[in-house]
């Protein structure tokens, strides 16, 4: 049985622009059209944006979700750089923890420089203000501040 396209978004889980988008991107086909140019989709459209949505969901961006869908379609060749394309994923979320640990670091030392009942001298305005970039951030080409090293410094000027 046909579908319109917000039937299609509603069993997709996908929003009607989104359909479109994909449409003209080429990751869905072209669909049939009605006498009043109304979209008519089917069963392996649905199936076809699960698939899209699952690789979404895995982080993938659109020209890899268009390859997966060419080789889905045409499994020609080898599978082997689906594995590639994958392990290339998983060292990026492997850089964007450690990343995402570094900056936990800091805000939890950027947190320590405050006890919070001081109106004037706020450790955390103060290092936010102050603060300059830490060795390590420079190595790894973050844009994060030494929070320990110089929240350190000044409480300790201020308490010297």
């Amino acid at each position: 049985m046909p579908l319109k396209i917000g039937e299609l978004a509603r069993l997709s889980g996908c929003q009607v622009v989104t359909i479109r988008y994909y449409e003209k991107e080429g990751l869905l086909p072209q669909p049939e059209r009605t006498s009043a140019n109304y979209r008519l989709y089917d069963e392996s459209d649905v199936e076809r944006l699960h698939f899209i949505r699952r690789c979404r969901l895995h982080g993938m961006n659109l020209a890899e979700i268009r390859s997966l869908l060419a080789f889905k379609d045409h499994p020609t060749v080898s599978c082997a750089w689906i594995n590639d394309l994958v392990d290339r994923h998983i060292a990026d979320v492997e850089r964007q923890i450690a990343s995402l640990q570094h900056l936990k670091t800091h805000l939890e030392a950027l947190r320590h420089t405050c006890a919070g009942d001081h109106v004037q001298s706020c450790g955390i305005i103060d290092t936010l203000d102050h603060g300059s970039p830490c060795a390590c951030c420079n190595e790894e080409h973050c844009h994060l501040n030494d929070l320990t090293c110089e929240a350190s410094k000044r409480k300790a000027k201020q308490n010297g």
